[in-house]
């Protein structure tokens, strides 16, 4: 098995340099299988967003299609996937996949104040950190 970078990511998925997406292909077709990380799909995706300016529709397109990759490992799929569908419901993809690699937990809490009523509006167990000492 090897594993990518995200600059193989997003030449595959923009095609915006088309020698190296063509080389991107190939590498994705590896035999032995290729194994991509949370990191490098949680980078694709911003590289996507803020470089390129692409949609949520399209980073969530892309970002499926290098997931059912015939030869793709991802780790934590299960994560991902549950990070795919947060974001799809208005989630940040950041947010999304912090919040589907901590599930196992009772609830996630942050300062963040639109993560925590964007998750509560979809039932996830996102709580403010706020001070209560007043």
């Amino acid at each position: 098995m090897i594993a990518v970078d995200t600059n193989v990511l997003v030449r595959y998925v923009t095609n915006d340099d088309p020698e190296q997406a063509r080389l991107a292909m190939q590498v994705l077709a590896h035999p032995q299988g290729v194994f991509i990380s949370k990191t490098v799909i949680l980078e694709t995706e911003w590289v996507l967003r803020a470089a390129f300016r692409a949609s949520r529709e399209a980073i969530e397109k892309a970002l499926l299609t290098v997931a059912g990759l015939p030869q793709v490992i991802l780790e934590n799929p299960e994560q991902i996937a549950k990070a795919i569908e947060y974001y799809n419901q208005g989630l940040d993809f950041a947010d999304a996949l912090h919040y589907a690699a901590s599930e196992t937990s009772a609830s996630f809490h942050t300062f963040d104040v639109k993560f925590a009523k964007r998750g509560k509006t979809i039932g996830l167990a996102v709580e403010i950190i706020a001070d209560n000492s007043q």
